[in-house]
Order: structure tokens, then sequence, then C-alpha cells
């Protein structure tokens, strides 16, 4: 959802999970990217980074250089993932202390288990590491989705924090295209 789509909607669905009061600045120039549905025969690298370009030639269009959203979390095991991740994410990505948002309903993390501190192994969705892996960052602690039973993390990312191996792939609109 583009700035002027979510002043028109009453703001970006992320408002809803979010205090988003710290991004002020950035919101007239970021674009909210929400869920996407692939069939699962068609989930592939070469389909993820098609739908990427073509948001990255959007963004570039359109004048845009921030994304937020979220990346959903299952609670299947009563958010022991959920915890892990955060409390191991925060160390490594998450933003500047003047860009960190609160959540409108947190998600409850608990105490750190043996395992959180013995180096459990806590694989993040497959999604999250496709953000972390083109540079994006926590913006601040999870959200608890009730009606979607996750918990959300908040993330941004910047133009100018998306690494070199993806950056020409996203934004370089001087490519060819498929049409």
């Amino acid at each position: 959802m583009t700035p002027l789509a979510a002043e028109r909607a009453g703001g970006f669905y992320t408002d809803t999970e979010f205090d988003l009061a710290p991004l002020h600045a950035l919101r007239s120039r970021a674009v909210e990217l929400g869920r996407s549905c692939v069939h699962p025969s068609w989930r592939s690298g070469a389909v993820i980074m098609a739908l990427w370009t073509a948001l990255g030639h959007y963004m570039v269009r359109n004048g845009l250089d921030t994304m937020i959203g979220c990346a959903s979390i299952g609670l299947d095991d009563h958010g022991a993932a959920a915890s892990r991740l955060w409390r191991r994410l925060c160390h490594t990505h998450l933003v500047e202390q003047q860009w960190r948002i609160r959540p409108r309903v947190p998600f409850p993390l608990g105490t750190p288990s043996d395992a959180d501190r013995n180096d459990a192994p806590c694989d993040a969705p497959p999604l999250l590491k496709g953000y972390l892996r083109c540079g994006a960052r926590l913006l601040g602690p999870p959200a608890f989705d009730v009606k979607f039973n996750t918990a959300d993390l908040p993330l941004i990312l910047r133009m100018g924090d998306v690494t070199s191996r993806y950056r020409r792939h996203f934004f370089d609109t001087t490519a060819s295209t498929a049409s």
C-alpha cells in the first residue's frame, strides 16, 4: 500500500498492530508490504525474485525508499519459536532506538528458557530469512495477532540498506523486464 492509499484507508494495516509514530518522517516515502499468496506448486526462488523485482521497480517509479510490514510466526508451539527468534534477532537486526516501535498488543515473550541460553537451533520462517538476507531490520518486539494466531515481527527495509547482492535485481529499472 502506498502512502496515498494508506491515507485514504485510514493508515497502514501495520498501524493496527503497532504505534508507528517513530516512523512519521519516513511515511511519505514508504510502502507497506502485506500478505501475498502464491500457489504451492509455483513457489520457487524465481517467482519470489519476480515479485520482489516488480516491487523494486514500482518503488523506483513512485519515488519510494522504505518498505514496512510484518513477518508472521505461527504459534503452534505456544510461541516458543517466536520468543527465541526475537531474542536472537534483536541482538543482530534491531534498528536504531529512534526508529523503534511498540506493539499495541505485545506478544508475551515469557522468560528465556535453558534452550535459549544454550543456542538451541531456531529456524526463521523462509519469508523472514529472505527479508533479513535483503537487509531488512526489526523495528521492535512482536505483536500478538489474535485474528491469525501469530506473533508478528515488525520489519523495515530501506532501499539504501538492500544488500548489494539484491540491489541490482530489485531496483535496476534499466534491465529488461518480462511482459
